[in-house]
């Protein structure tokens, strides 16, 4: 594969950052990261790191070439190379034994405690480095291990679909589907990245979903499935939700306060094998800093809020939810008395409403997706 002469740079970054997503959720908790080995303008080596534990994109590259590069040849990586000896040795070092005097890098490694480093290391044994090429493109590929690797707690990002009037079901609760076949698989796409999926005993007891992985024809997978259930009313009726029922079962956790312990409905999940945290909390729900950070003691690295409207819009109110889905159907609904995006509270000034930021955006067939980062006002000090 040639390379154009015209931004080359830019044409290499992007052939890297597609081996990248052929790990698309399988390297957790470690990044995912490509690399490509260019001479004379052809491609003559790619990699990829494909699973945790497993060699990085620098070593699998070279490891294709299977010789030393040829003088001039340019090595181009999503993330910088790592520079400390870990389970697979140092990138750095592999980079400067193979003779590479030109190395273009995306994005910078997110880890205080490394950012910089592999590119120091570099340069003092005299390779070139060029940095933020498609910085935004490589660094948007991680966007679970860059929020972990800097706060050691997961990202909590919310999922909403919703018409052009902001309406997630009709007044009766139909709902299936406002967004297309498109954007639906999308929504698969990103279950597979987050380790969890979360949503409220509302949407268990109405939807009934599976909250499983169903993408791009694979086998059908299971992450842990979070349901926020304070009074455990998911488990009242007569007939068991399937989250509670399927052959997954042990990956749900209801999560519910402690008020809940020693009744028959938690023994009843206990039972069936389903996980239950308790938490202390007077307003009927686990504190969001306490879910944090079990969540982090399980090693999640993010959790994906599926719904409702009121825990999506607790999120919101509590100023927890870190980023957000936003996909949009073509349609118009008029009416308002039907489903409105998020339950927050009141809002008085314009100022203080919580806006996105690092926004990306795609079309899905008919569909439009906007997510990015919540970007929260300050809130006032005193009266």
């Amino acid at each position: 594969m040639c390379l154009p002469e015209v931004n080359r740079d830019e044409a290499g970054l992007r052939r890297a950052i597609e081996l990248a997503r052929r790990a698309w959720g399988r390297t957790q908790p470690n990044p995912m990261v490509g690399a490509v080995i260019v001479e004379d303008g052809r491609i003559v080596a790619e990699g990829w790191h494909a699973q945790d534990g497993g060699p990085h994109a620098e070593r699998v590259a070279l490891a294709a070439l299977g010789r030393r590069p040829a003088a001039g040849a340019t090595l181009y990586v999503t993330l910088e190379p790592c520079s400390t000896p870990g389970r697979t040795g140092a990138c750095t070092e592999a980079i400067v034994a193979a003779g590479l005097k030109r190395v273009v890098v995306g994005a910078k490694d997110p880890n205080p405690a490394h950012a910089g480093r592999g590119f120091d290391r570099l340069r003092e044994a005299g390779v070139d480095v060029t940095t933020g090429v498609l910085e935004a493109e490589c660094a948007d590929l991680n966007l679970l291990f860059n929020h972990w690797i800097v706060r050691r707690e997961p990202l909590l990002a919310g999922k909403l679909a919703a018409t052009l009037d902001g309406r997630t079901a009709t007044r009766n609760g139909e709902s299936h589907w406002i967004t297309g076949e498109a954007a639906r698989a999308d929504v698969h796409r990103w279950r597979r990245l987050f380790p969890a999926i979360a949503v409220g005993a509302t949407t268990v007891l109405q939807d009934d979903p599976r909250l499983t992985v169903r993408w791009s024809g694979e086998a059908e997978e299971c992450p842990v499935r979070f349901v926020f259930d304070g009074s455990l009313r998911t488990v009242a009726g007569g007939t068991l939700p399937r989250v509670y029922a399927d052959a997954f079962r042990a990956r749900t956790v209801v999560v519910t306060t402690a008020a809940q312990q020693g009744t028959a409905a938690a023994a009843g999940l206990r039972d069936l094998g389903v996980e239950t945290w308790f938490g202390e909390s007077p307003a009927g729900r686990m504190p969001w800093a306490e879910f944090r950070r079990r969540s982090a003691e399980r090693g999640l690295s993010g959790v994906y809020f599926e719904g409702g409207a009121t825990l999506l819009g607790d999120l919101l109110r509590t100023r927890q939810l870190d980023y957000l889905f936003l996909y949009q159907a073509p349609v118009l609904f008029g009416d308002p008395e039907a489903r409105a995006l998020v339950a927050s509270g009141p809002l008085d000034q314009l100022q203080g409403a919580p806006r996105l930021k690092e926004i990306r955006r795609e079309t899905l067939g008919e569909d439009a997706l906007t997510r990015g980062k919540l970007d929260y006002p300050i809130a006032p000090s005193g009266p």
